[in-house]
């Protein structure tokens, strides 16, 4: 019991006059909101990955929708170092999950890949054949909201697998510099703690801040057998070029400066303020 409660109790005693006075200076505090409990609202699963139903903070309702996951998710395969995939058709389909993430409620299907690289992030954006209003009328499933600020590090995180059906939960732990795995390398990647000991097939599942409900990045990798910045074993490569393995320590990208390359109507627009994903040296559209 607070120590002003406490005071309003003891002038109840003392005369009626002094609670009335008293009691009217000690309106209780307004409890804050409980978090949304995090579970599979909005999560697809791939035939090869996870993702999530994602829009914009200023995404319009009657935008077309738009699917996140991984570049290295790309049903053509793995992009190249330096290749960025914009624009292209696409009619890949996505299972849209239910709150359990036991029943499939919808096939979504994307009519482009806004966007698809592997370099300098790992990340790609799909757009769909129908808005947010349509999937929220028709299944009652909101998108998650992309986040458009840099995280902070001890944030409460979880990712959320369409694939596995499984929740990691977790902290960020902070952020590597760089991270160097085979061919490819990320910059200012978000580092797990221990607890998310993501698997294959958890490629691309949306990383959650559970403290705001909003996706910071997408899950992308994890050091399995403590190798050295090869195939499967990422390593940490900082500013003075030093190499740190983490062995068994995962990884994800942020997304943040995605978000703002969407413009309205579900465009990508490179040039927009704090769009800052690389345009790549190859470049490969429709």
């Amino acid at each position: 019991m607070s120590r002003r409660l406490l005071g309003v109790i003891a002038a109840a005693v003392i005369g009626a006059s002094t609670v009335t006075a008293t009691a009217a200076s000690a309106a209780p505090p307004v409890p804050a909101p409980p978090k949304a409990a995090i579970d599979f609202t909005s999560i697809v699963a791939l035939n090869n990955c996870s993702g999530s139903l994602v829009r914009t903070p200023t995404a319009a309702d009657t935008d077309p929708a738009m699917v996140l996951t991984n570049g290295h998710c790309y049903e053509g395969g793995e992009p190249g170092a330096g290749v960025v995939i914009t624009n292209r058709s696409s009619s890949r389909t996505f299972s849209l999950l239910d709150s359990t993430g036991q029943r499939t409620l919808a096939t979504l299907r994307a009519t482009s890949v806004l966007y698809a690289t592997m370099t300098d992030t790992d990340a790609a954006l799909y757009k769909l054949n129908t808005t947010y209003a349509a999937i929220k009328s028709s299944y009652n499933t909101p998108a998650l909201v992309m986040q458009t600020d840099h995280p902070t590090t001890g944030a409460d995180l979880r990712v959320v697998s369409g694939y596995w059906k499984r929740i990691y939960s977790c902290k960020l732990d902070g952020f590597a510099y760089r991270v160097r795995e085979a061919d490819w390398t990320w910059k200012d990647s978000l580092r797990y703690t221990s607890s998310c000991n993501v698997i294959g097939g958890t490629s691309g599942s949306p990383v959650i801040d559970a403290g705001t409900g909003k996706v910071v990045g997408a899950n992308n990798t994890i050091n399995e057998s403590g190798g050295r910045c090869t195939l499967n074993n990422p390593c940490e490569v900082d500013e003075a070029g030093k190499v740190t393995v983490r062995a068994n320590i995962g990884y994800a990208q942020q997304t943040y400066n995605l978000a703002t390359c969407i413009a309205p109507g579900t465009v990508l627009d490179l040039n927009r303020a704090g769009c800052e994903v690389p345009r790549g040296t190859r470049h490969a559209g429709r």
